[in-house]
């Protein structure tokens, strides 16, 4: 029996210090290599914070750590928010090998973007497209719901070239005002998710302005089918931070302020996610952290 609960004791460690490495590999932006076989991809949401020149922290302070915070991370597909057309050009030449997808959210290349880079070395962009948060979502600069800023959406449809195998990404910005715009904003992307092959993932990130108890967390949880990542990954880092930091909370708010999300349908297996905290010597790389995942997908049947 003692030989019996001492080896029940060393498994258990075992086990802690498994986890303990994998969210030490997380932290530094390695991929995680002990999962089983599909299409392994690292998806990562990044409110930029829009360039303000009444920011302390001003996005020229802050661009040589957003570029630090991407090279260590390095994923796969990178969702932005708020990102202004000059931001979204110096992401693109931080990212080189990286293809865009997007609009500015008043048309063309106006106003603020929800832009998705991808790697292009890897994957092929077989569909894109923009639509707005509103009763007349194909119109450009629409605004419905209370919302008095367009808010819109980016998507495109990714093929990995090895593989063939094709996937979702859905990128977006709720309304930081009014809630009935974030209420219906939601339900509106889950509506639009239908017309996609049922057969294949859907990844959904964005900044939601909601917390995990608003309505639009639950339902895009509850009645659309979505599993948030940071609470099903068997792995999660950051679990006791928040999203939204303000250039001065260095805990995000706490837990119950993320409003930053990794959401997934469909054949989708979460391997490791959190909140990744970067940050030196009191300069922050966004009023926001960045929520990263590591996934396995793979096609439905």
């Amino acid at each position: 029996m003692k030989r019996r609960r001492m080896t029940l004791v060393y498994a258990a460690a075992a086990a802690i210090v498994l986890c303990a490495c994998a969210s030490l590999l997380w932290l530094q932006g390695t991929h995680w290599s002990g999962a089983a076989a599909g299409l392994k991809i690292k998806a990562m949401t990044f409110n930029l914070r829009v360039m303000n020149n009444n920011d302390e922290q001003s996005w020229a302070k802050r661009l040589p750590l957003v570029k630090e915070l991407l090279e260590k991370q390095k994923p796969d597909i990178l969702g932005t928010q708020e990102g202004q057309l000059v931001q979204v050009q110096d992401l693109e030449r931080a990212l080189r090998g990286y293809g865009r997808i997007g609009v500015g959210r008043e048309g063309g290349q106006k106003g603020e973007h929800v832009a998705v880079f991808y790697n292009k070395e890897r994957f092929d962009a077989l569909e894109s497209g923009n639509y707005w948060l509103s009763d007349t979502p194909e119109q450009i600069g629409s605004k419905s719901w209370g919302n008095t800023l367009p808010r819109m959406v980016t998507w495109v449809k990714l093929s990995e070239k090895a593989s063939k195998q094709s996937f979702y990404f859905v990128n977006t910005h709720l309304d930081h005002i009014s809630a009935e715009a974030r209420s219906k904003g939601a339900q509106l992307i889950a509506e639009k998710a239908k017309a996609f092959d049922a057969k294949l993932p859907v990844i959904l990130t964005g900044d939601f302005n909601s917390k995990l108890i608003h309505p639009p967390y639950r339902y895009l949880i509850e009645t659309a089918g979505f599993t948030d990542a940071l609470k099903s990954a068997p792995v999660i880092s950051g679990e006791k931070l928040g999203t939204f930091n303000g250039f001065q909370s260095p805990e995000g708010g706490g837990p119950g302020n993320r409003i930053d999300w990794i959401l997934y349908r469909g054949n989708v297996t979460p391997v490791q996610a959190g909140i990744d905290d970067y940050r030196r010597n009191g300069l922050y790389a966004s009023d926001h952290y960045p929520v990263v995942a590591e996934m396995i997908l793979q096609a439905g049947k």
